[in-house]
């Protein structure tokens, strides 16, 4: 079967992709087989709001390597996918489109109606970016899709919250939390952007009330909050403040005496050493103020405007108070100075309104008692980080947890199970509790049901657990696919999602041996993926690259293998559109390598081992690809895996191996055609099974246009065969050692026709001085095969010859290399290129030479980033001195 020229993925990959869904190969079989290991991944859900970005490009990737690869090595597999409500987000989007459409709020159409309207939109839209993980070629269990809300992970989120009410970890009051006063409700961490802008720093005078006329000098970025403070505090050893500390000032506006206390926090050479403490309006402060036993003052009410403790300015916005309160201030002499800075200032990154940290009653969880286990888990070595330093940021958190706000003031999500009677006593149900029926524990009538929802990762952090069937008692899939065994997801999320989902195995499957509960053994940390200019990608900067733009552009096997090519383990990777091209050169480069060994399989291939070196050394450098692929993805270091290939592929079989056999394939000697067209096509075979996890499209055409060719059946698609084993291989250091010699030889006369710009392909006169008598005696045996390689026009391999006229020289091991370039060279010209040449190498030279000497370079670049330096530096010396010395010969 003939191959088209080019390799073209837009004709295949969807074709493909639907012959994969539809033979079930996805899907693990039905009943356990004997003997099989299962191997489990969840997709961190997207949420149903979301697009295909290059972060979910590279982590689905990296998920679908594993499981194919583990699918190929035998394990009944399972990928389950699957979308988050995204609570927040979701609700904003249809809010939006609700009051552009129709110029309504949710409070027009009513709870019942609005979650109506939001469960239609998400029929409609929630599962786009599913169906773009399909066109990177994800492998995912389809049949068992999964969404936060669907009735049977509800009822998991109803049951982990009964059971821990019941334990009494479940408790509702008022804490500091972060207010988003657009949406009016609690947002988490991780829903908040910090966002530089440029500021100013206030200094306020508060007069001291001991000391008639005196003044503390406060500084703040938020002028407005003063009307909160309780306190103010200095650091104990600031000698300027340490008199004034145990008395009191007396705070503008409201005219409240409040404390001078001394608190380690306080940076002295921070504004004017002194900060106002406001317990209700800053998590530090709030830290500070239960250090010192001061009171709680909350200012706003919950669209963001001051409420009664605002004094004058009661009932108006934040943003006004702050312009009316400083010009008071001035006017009153009590502002000291205006400073301009530039800060980070907290947004929601929903409604992109600043975030106010407000005292605000709500649901928490205690997190201390279920960190423990969590805790264990890693320093017992039942869950694994990679890379290993992400486990430091994990076990940081769990040993300084704070208690988990699990509420949220909207309507999109688990409503929170919780049942009140007349007289608000309130009881946990799994069950829905009807309005009027008797109170379970008062027998009073209910009279409603709290009205908020639960935090999104609330119902995320079972994941593993309700997706495989949890809480029903005997769920087939729990007991068959849980604990999973990897996961893989971004740094930011490892204390909101990665260590709760922990917690969430250890305190919900009592039943099951301590180091099963664990719900992964290995989490994996992937890149941040940055702009070509080292700067996160987001939408507000414009920086990003649309991933399936690239894969229109490119095809998803080139972005696929770019990404992983381009992203070393514990490093963050840059991209720019360009840098796709380096995968689809390499898809190019195996459908033409493949294509050439289909073009020449018409005829006998030989049925045993082949003596000829050069097939010995191609399956030896196989057999070590086998292994050291076969590693690098049980170990999850998928760049060295990607790299092996790339070698292998590109450099062993294609610039060596393939251009060998050419002659073989051409000559009259059909023996060692045979063997050519066996080994080839055991090569290619072994190949497309390595690739495939990596570039599954293309090795799946090729596979099937293989077996076509050979006139075979294929056992299955290549997605469901055996993973090579190098079964028959082994390695062959004789042979390795030999073709090292003559791809050093070759390697020397590619660089005199690098060096004096002689044509690549021209036939030209070779020289070679070898000293030892083995390697001279290697080279001999195989001077056909260097001479195919290297053009080689003439051969003379010699001990001790002198420099050739009319010649260039390199250097290699242990030999001496000299290429007749003939008398139409014009050799003053060349002279004078060569040391121009060599003058901007040694500036090269130097240049890297400094930057090694260099203490702050040496630490803090990455340690492959310096080892690249110092095998340039070897570089540039041996080009340096190879080019002094043709210079002078000439």
């Amino acid at each position: 079967m003939e191959l088209s020229t080019r390799y073209t993925p837009k004709e295949i990959e969807g074709p493909l992709y639907e012959r994969w869904e539809q033979s079930g190969c996805f899907t693990p079989p039905a009943e356990p087989v004997e003997g099989r290991k299962t191997f489990t991944v969840m997709i961190p859900p997207p949420n149903v709001t979301g697009v295909l970005h290059m972060g979910h490009a590279l982590n689905g990737t990296i998920q679908d390597i594993v499981v194919r690869h583990r699918r190929k090595d035998g394990y009944d597999t399972l990928w389950v996918p699957g979308t988050d409500h995204a609570g927040i987000a979701t609700q904003a989007v249809v809010e939006k489109k609700i009051y552009a459409e129709e110029g309504k709020t949710r409070d027009d159409l009513g709870r019942e109606e609005f979650l109506q309207r939001i469960w239609d939109w998400k029929d409609k839209h929630g599962a786009m970016i599913l169906h773009q993980f399909r066109s990177l070629g994800c492998s995912c269990d389809w049949t068992r899709t999964k969404f936060t809300m669907d009735e049977d992970l509800s009822l998991a989120v109803r049951t982990a919250f009964v059971e821990l009410w019941e334990r009494q970890l479940i408790y509702r009051g008022a804490r500091l939390v972060n207010w988003d006063c657009v949406l009016q409700t609690a947002v988490s961490d991780d829903e908040i952007e910090y966002v530089q802008k440029k500021g100013k720093l206030w200094h306020m005078r508060y007069p001291l009330v001991d000391r008639p006329g005196e003044f503390l000098v406060v500084a703040t970025t938020r002028p407005e909050t003063m009307l909160g403070d309780t306190g103010v505090a200095v650091h104990p050893s600031d000698e300027r403040y340490r008199d004034l500390v145990g008395t009191k000032v007396r705070l503008p506006f409201v005219d409240r005496e409040i404390p001078i206390v001394a608190d380690e926090s306080v940076d002295p050479e921070y504004g004017s050493g002194a900060v106002k403490i406001t317990p209700g309006h800053d998590p530090a402060d709030y830290e500070r103020g239960q250090r010192h036993n001061l009171p709680i003052i909350s200012l706003l009410n919950k669209d963001g405007s001051f409420n009664e403790h605002g004094g004058p300015f009661a009932g108006k916005s934040r943003e006004v108070v702050r312009k009316e309160l400083v010009a008071q201030l001035d006017e009153r002499g009590l502002l000291a100075e205006v400073e301009d800075i530039t800060h980070n200032v907290s947004t929601s990154d929903r409604s992109k309104s600043p975030i106010e940290p407000l005292i605000s009653e709500q649901w928490f969880v205690k997190m201390q008692p279920l960190a423990e286990p969590a805790i264990g888990a890693l320093r017992k070595g039942d869950l694994q980080f990679r890379p290993e330093r992400w486990g430091k940021v994990y076990l940081h958190w769990l040993e300084n947890v704070q208690d988990w706000c699990i509420s949220r003031q909207l309507w999109w999500g688990h409503r929170i199970p919780v049942w009140y009677d007349e007289d608000d006593v309130g009881v946990a149900s799994i069950e829905t509790l009807e309005i009027g029926a008797p109170h379970p524990k008062t027998g009073k009538p209910i009279v409603r049901q709290d009205p908020d929802v639960l935090d999104t990762w609330a119902s995320s952090w079972l994941w593993p657990l309700a997706t495989l069937g949890w809480p029903t008692p005997g769920a087939p899939d729990l007991a068959r696919f849980y604990p999973t065994q990897f996961l893989s997801t971004a740094q930011e999320i490892i204390y909101l999602w990665v260590a709760r989902m922990v917690m969430a195995g250890y305190a919900f499957l009592p039943e099951l041996p301590e180091a099963d509960r664990n719900p992964f053994s290995t989490c994996y940390i992937h890149a941040t993926v940055l702009d070509g200019k080292g700067k996160r990608m987001s939408k507000s900067a414009g920086n990003g690259i649309d991933p399936l733009t690239m894969i229109e552009q490119y095809g998803a096997d080139a972005v696929r293998y770019s990404l992983v090519l381009l992203t070393k383990e514990g490093q963050d990777v840059r991209l720019s559109p360009d840098r796709f091209d380096q995968g689809s050169r390499f898809c190019n480069k195996v459908w033409n390598a493949a294509r050439f060994v289909m073009m020449n399989l018409g005829g006998d291939r030989a049925t045993g081992p082949s003596t000829r070196f050069e097939d010995r050394w191609i399956l030896s450098r196989l057999a070590r690809t086998v292994v050291e692929v076969s590693a690098g993805l049980n170990e999850y270091r998928f760049n060295d895996a990607a790299q092996t290939m790339y070698r292998f592929v590109w450099n062993d079989f294609c610039d060596w191996y393939v251009e060998l056999s050419k002659h073989r394939l051409t000559g009259e000697d059909e023996a060692s055609a045979q063997d050519a067209r066996a080994t080839l096509t055991r090569v290619l075979k072994d190949t497309l099974g390595l690739l495939h996890p990596f570039t599954p499209y293309l090795t799946e055409a090729l596979w099937e246009s293989l077996h076509e060719t050979l006139g075979e059946t294929a056992p299955s698609m290549l997605v469901s065969a055996p993973w090579p084993t190098g079964e028959g291989l082994g390695i062959d250091e004789a042979a390795e050692s030999e073709m090292e010699s003559v791809q050093d030889l070759v390697g020397c006369v590619r660089r005199v026709r690098a060096l004096t710009m002689a044509a690549e392909r021209r036939l030209l006169p070779v020289v070679v001085n070898a000293p030892r008598p083995e390697l001279r005696e290697v080279l001999q045996r195989h001077a056909e095969a260097a001479a195919s390689l290297g053009f080689i026009e003439s051969l003379e391999i010699t001990e001790g010859a002198p420099q050739p006229p009319q010649s260039a020289v390199a250097i290699g091991n242990g030999i001496e290399t000299y290429v007749i370039l003939g008398e139409d060279v014009d050799f003053a010209k060349l002279k004078t290129v060569l040391e121009g040449r060599a003058a901007k190498v040694a500036k090269a030279l130097m240049g890297t030479e400094k930057k090694l000497q260099n203490p702050g370079f040496l630490s803090q670049a990455d340690d492959d980033v310096v080892a690249a330096e110092k095998e340039k530096l070897e570089e540039l010396r041996l080009e340096k001195e190879l080019l002094e010395r043709n210079a002078a010969a000439f």
